[in-house]
């Protein structure tokens, strides 16, 4: 069996000793763990609460290598894949800040180590499998082809974010032939600690979230100004989540 490449990883580590875990930080879809997290602040906020941080960069996106095939970027490798990553750091427990499509994979994640999960923040996730419409084969096509957009709106979106990404381009369609392929049909929430949900008031991809609290009893849902992208610099935001990942 061939060794899957790991995900590129940074570790911001705490200035003072402490005895709290640390925090996983899982980005979205065409993003980074440096611009998701570094830039908008937030690595700064939980550092000056005293928190240890694990970044990894998802496969295909920022520094981690491609995906070879679709099946290497499904939502239950790539669940694998964050698991890998605080193995590697020798971490039992671990707490979670995550937005977006990292959300929808930290619920995969806690189906596989629900023990290991303590505090989760899930931002900006969407209730249902945004990639389960999209045309594979359109979607490959107008990334090579920008002169003539898919006919499928949904499509010609996706398809525009990617080839932003230059030469991440072929990697992220990938991701999204694996993803689209193991479609979000949500579970109840397996972890042990019910999560904060944070949604942007003018985000349309989170409709719907309050679906996602009923399937976790005793969770939150707080809403911020912001849309999609916009939540994530929001500093109401940011201390929302270093209060919640607070032990």
């Amino acid at each position: 069996m061939r060794l899957r490449q790991p995900l590129a990883v940074t570790t911001y580590p705490s200035a003072e000793r402490s005895e709290q875990p640390p925090v996983l930080l899982v980005h979205g879809f065409c993003s980074s763990a440096r611009r998701a997290w570094l830039e908008t602040g937030i690595v700064q906020a939980l550092l000056d609460a005293g928190r240890t941080m694990l970044a990894p960069d998802l496969r295909g996106h920022g520094a981690s290598p491609a995906p070879e095939s679709a099946e290497e970027a499904d939502a239950i490798a790539s669940a694998q894949d964050l698991l890998a990553v605080v193995d590697a750091y020798d971490a039992d427990r671990f707490d979670v800040l995550a937005y977006s499509l990292g959300a929808r994979l930290v619920w995969e994640l806690a189906e596989s180590a629900p023990e290991r999960i303590g505090r989760a923040v899930l931002g900006g996730m969407s209730p249902i499998e945004p990639f389960a419409a999209v045309d594979v084969a359109e979607l490959r096509r107008a990334v090579r082809d920008e002169a003539t957009p898919p006919a499928d709106p949904l499509t010609g979106m996706i398809a525009g974010l990617i080839r932003a990404e230059g030469a991440r381009a072929d990697g992220l369609a990938t991701c999204v032939e694996g993803l689209r392929g193991t479609p979000f049909a949500p579970k109840p929430w397996a972890g042990g600690t019910p999560p904060l949900f944070v949604v942007g008031t003018e985000d349309p991809m989170t409709r719907g979230a309050e679906d996602l609290v009923a399937l976790a009893p005793g969770a939150r849902l707080v809403a911020v100004a912001g849309d999609h992208h916009g939540v994530l610099v929001n500093r109401h935001f940011h201390g929302l989540a270093v209060q919640f990942l607070d032990r």
